[in-house]
């Protein structure tokens, strides 16, 4: 007579259909996380979950006497939104060799970008974004924006409105390979002609901590201009005393950039994240999901 094995106490039956729930849901989870692998974590593709479009990969770059450090308030905006964000350290040796290093990193990334500089950093997208079909839209943030043959040094020339010239400071370095001459805004002239719209105890940290921009390389002429086959965005600053806004109004005008001025120093980015942060969104909207 075949005898049936005792059945499981009751605690022991709910340990065992807890472990299978688990297994099910460890399945499911490894099944879903292959889907998104080397993806946005919240959507495979950058998208969030149930978005009718693509959220493109936002890639902000830095201007000259700044880090990345500066996006930062933008940065948490885009994140809080479900859009992807890398924000490169920009060399500050030179337009050439500047878009080279962050053209290298756009080619690391899948999917739509939309590509945003700031000040110096409008010379560099403007070069790194040629001949990168990812790149669907260019965002000029109080920025230079060269066309071929043109560089920063000589655009700062062509209107009046600037007093970045006269701020300067020259320092002589070495690298212990090459030797030239590093620019540095004068730290008692910071907040006025770069940030006078923040705080001046945070502007004399921004002035202690800045990063300078190579004098050679301030100067070189640009070899592509992206924003002739690119879509593009602008932001005047009409209080920006780095860049003359006349030279912001003449190249956002020349690219036939869709364009908003606000009443902003040169770091639109720290003193007016939501509205830079609208006009990324603006780009990425009309752009990546078929509007432009």
């Amino acid at each position: 007579m075949a005898v049936s094995p005792p059945s499981p106490s009751r605690p022991l039956r709910r340990r065992i259909v807890r472990a299978g729930a688990l297994s099910l849901a460890l399945s499911a989870v490894i099944a879903t996380g292959s889907a998104f692998a080397g993806g946005d974590p919240a959507g495979g593709d950058g998208s969030t979950p149930g978005s009718q479009g693509v959220k493109p990969t936002v890639v902000l770059v830095h201007g000259a006497f700044a880090d990345a450090s500066g996006w930062n308030a933008v940065v948490e905006r885009l994140q809080h939104q479900g859009y992807p964000v890398v924000a490169p350290p920009n060399p500050l040796r030179g337009v050439l060799s500047d878009s080279a290093y962050v053209a290298s990193i756009l080619e690391s990334i899948e999917g739509p970008i939309v590509l945003a500089g700031h000040s110096y950093g409008g010379a560099v997208i403007s070069q790194a974004a040629a001949g990168n079909e990812n790149v669907k839209a260019l965002v000029y943030v109080s920025a230079f924006m060269p066309d071929v043959g043109e560089n920063p040094a000589t655009l700062s020339t062509k209107f009046e409105g600037s007093d970045l010239g006269t701020a300067l400071r020259p320092v002589p370095y070495t690298d212990g390979t090459t030797s030239g001459t590093d620019l540095y805004i004068q730290n008692a002239k910071f907040h006025s002609v770069f940030a006078a719209d923040l705080p001046e105890a945070q502007t004399k940290v921004m002035a202690v901590e800045q990063r300078p921009v190579a004098q050679a390389g301030f100067g070189q002429n640009a070899t592509a201009a992206a924003w002739k086959t690119i879509p593009s965005w602008f932001i005047v600053s009409k209080n920006d005393k780095a860049i003359a806004p006349d030279l912001e109004r003449f190249e956002a005008k020349r690219a036939h950039s869709h364009t908003i001025e606000i009443n902003s120093s040169h770091v639109a980015m720290m003193s007016h994240p939501d509205v830079v942060t609208k006009q990324i969104r603006a780009a990425a909207n009309a752009t990546v999901n078929g509007a432009e």
